[in-house]
């Protein structure tokens, strides 16, 4: 911080400046850009981004790489058996897999990545990867670099401590655009880059601490040149007088404390406790501390204040355009979104009537929101579970779920988009949800809400020989769109797959009824005996005699699923390339992904992980 008095530019004036930094006081470096070197912070600002500009462009080239084989892999696999795909079973090069399963798949040691850490009930967060690790810490790195960057040999010490309190807030500064735009949901970058939301949002959190450290580096650097000053001088501090009457400190003082109060709440204890109430806090801190900061910059004239207003606009624009898509997917000439709701043993099953229709992807998710039970946007995504555009039923407060309810429709309304998810009970909104829902006549009630997306669904699986897709509890909801897609393009000749294995693990046989509609219609698509495989396992079943097996394409099994058998076990049985994909709780997942990166070097496997760990 500093006060913004008219004082010259000690660093961009020529060598015979009348100015010396030898023979100046302290006092003159508590205030204005005296001491700050303008010169090396605007190349700080260009080798950043550069920095950022290039790894984004490197991606971008490895993504087309990766699209192209996969494309070439689609066109000449479409419609071939086992023999014709055996040449893309193998890896065409030792080191594109030995980078996959030592850096791309490779958890930051072990095994552990998406299994959260826990203290009693509190969860304590999760390990970034090894490639994302290596991607933060050059970035934090290169951060250090360019604030221990500064002029040692001047014989002012003094002015050392000045230009780091100008370089730590240039960068504080500078850092907040990358921070705001890998927070948003509909960052440009996300489908450009073919990189998910949650990735970018380990980015995002990373970043805001590195953001919240230069503030406090900046502040103390400011306090330490202030304390001398007033030492100098022989007088008492005069710190805290000196934000009292002063709107450019005591505005940059409010930027920090949000700042501070962020980097509390942000926890990964605190933000897994009350997510809802976390994230509008959040929400709520990051424009006071962006406010903050704009009011600093102006009042203080300093070089990167147009900067930050840019990213306030850009801030501002993100949540416009979310709130303009709320209301054109949601509402038309007098009606909005109707919503069924119907109780299941320990989740809801909620269908969405949708004003105009979407186009959908397979594996993408939503978020929900119910006016009646939170006051605010749901943060929480919910997978996709089954969508269908059809003639609007005439029981629409009814859940299409059935033959009969798909035969029973109105021949003079247009056609009507339906999704339907799949919401766990756990706490919160979930858990009244459920709870209004079991109240309700035959577990089922009409409600108003509003659904935001659909967002997600950046890979295909249409390339792939053999698909795997596992799903631990509720995360069945993402895999059931990509079997229904992998054997509507198998029947149309339009896809490489040749075999689709669908892993299942529960705790128990209730969760079954969740898609139970879904699964049958599944079954009942043509040609499936000849691609599909269900596997079902339930983890806690009443009775041993539960858990049997009705046919040789669908078996249960009793017990936990061991990830690293089926891979296995799937891996020597393939046909043409295969991919692994998994949506489930963490530990799961880690097993998954391990079971994967024993492969990847023996032929091509590719892994695609859905994960909501935000």
């Amino acid at each position: 911080m500093a006060d913004p008095k008219p004082v010259k530019h000690v660093h961009g004036l020529p060598p015979s400046s009348n100015y010396s930094l030898c023979s100046m006081a302290p006092g003159n470096f508590t205030h204005g850009l005296m001491g700050v070197n303008l010169q090396m912070d605007e190349n700080t600002t260009y080798t950043l981004w550069s920095t950022i500009i290039f790894v984004c462009l490197i991606i971008v080239l490895a993504r087309l790489v990766q699209g192209g084989v996969s494309l070439v892999r689609h066109l000449f696999n479409l419609n071939s058996d086992h023999r014709q795909q055996a040449y893309w079973a193998r890896n065409g090069s030792k080191a594109w897999p030995w980078l996959k399963k030592r850096l791309v798949y490779a958890p930051l040691f072990k095994k552990r990545h998406n299994r959260n850490f826990q203290m009693g009930r509190l969860n304590m967060g999760t390990l970034p990867s090894r490639f994302h690790t290596i991607l933060l810490a050059l970035y934090v790195l290169s951060n250090i670099v360019y604030c221990c960057f500064l002029n040692y040999n001047t014989c002012n010490k003094v002015a050392i401590l000045a230009e780091l309190r100008g370089r730590t807030g240039h960068l504080a500064f500078l850092n907040m655009m990358p921070l705001m735009i890998f927070g948003g949901r509909n960052n440009v970058l996300i489908p450009l880059l073919r990189v998910s939301f949650d990735t970018f949002n380990i980015f995002h959190r990373w970043i805001g601490r590195l953001v919240a450290a230069e503030a406090i580096a900046h502040t103390i650097a400011w306090m330490a040149v202030k304390e001398i000053a007033d030492r100098h001088i022989k007088q008492q501090s005069t710190m805290m007088l000196a934000f009292s009457d002063n709107p450019f400190l005591s505005w940059g003082l409010v930027s920090l404390m949000a700042m501070l109060l962020i980097l509390i709440q942000a926890s990964s204890a605190i933000r897994h406790l009350a997510y809802e109430t976390f994230l509008h806090l959040h929400q709520l801190l990051a424009f006071l501390a962006f406010l903050g900061a704009a009011i600093h910059g102006h009042t203080g004239s300093l070089p990167l204040t147009s900067y930050i207003y840019v990213t306030i606009a850009l801030w501002v624009l993100e949540r416009v355009v979310r709130w303009a898509m709320i209301a054109y997917r949601n509402f038309g000439l007098g009606s909005s979104t109707r919503v069924t709701v119907e109780a299941l043993p320990e989740a809801c099953r909620v269908t969405y009537q949708l004003k105009r229709p979407w186009q959908m992807r397979p594996g993408c998710h939503v978020y929900a929101h119910f006016p009646t039970l939170t006051w605010s946007l749901s943060s929480h995504p919910f997978s996709i579970a089954w969508y269908d555009t059809r003639p609007a039923t005439i029981n629409s407060e009814k859940a299409p779920t059935t033959t009969a309810d798909l035969a029973n429709t109105l021949p003079n309304r247009k056609d009507s988009t339906t999704i339907t998810l799949i919401m766990s009970r756990k706490s919160g909104m979930t858990a009244r949800l459920h709870a209004r829902a079991l109240a309700a006549p035959s577990n089922t009630m009409t409600i108003t809400g509003y659904i935001e997306g659909p967002y997600g669904g950046l890979e295909s699986l249409h390339s792939y020989g053999t698909v795997l897709l596992f799903a631990g509890g509720v995360g069945i909801t993402h895999q059931l769109s990509h079997v229904r897609d992998l054997l509507a393009s198998y029947e149309a000749s339009t896809s490489a797959v040749q075999k689709i294995i669908l892993i299942w693990s529960v705790r128990t046989q209730d969760a079954f009824d969740w898609v139970h509609p879904w699964m049958t219609e599944i079954l009942q698509m043509p040609h499936r005996r000849e691609v599909l495989k269900v596997l079902l396992f339930v983890t806690k079943p009443r009775h041993a005699g539960d858990v049997i097996s009705r046919s040789t394409q669908v078996k249960m099994f009793g017990g936990r699923c061991k990830p690293g058998k089926i891979v296995e076990e799937e891996f020597e049985k393939r046909t043409g390339a295969m991919a692994v994909t998994v949506c489930g709780p963490g530990a799961f997942a880690d097993e998954v992904r391990g079971a994967v990166r024993e492969r990847v070097e023996e032929g091509v496997v590719d892994f695609q992980e859905e994960s909501f760990s935000w």
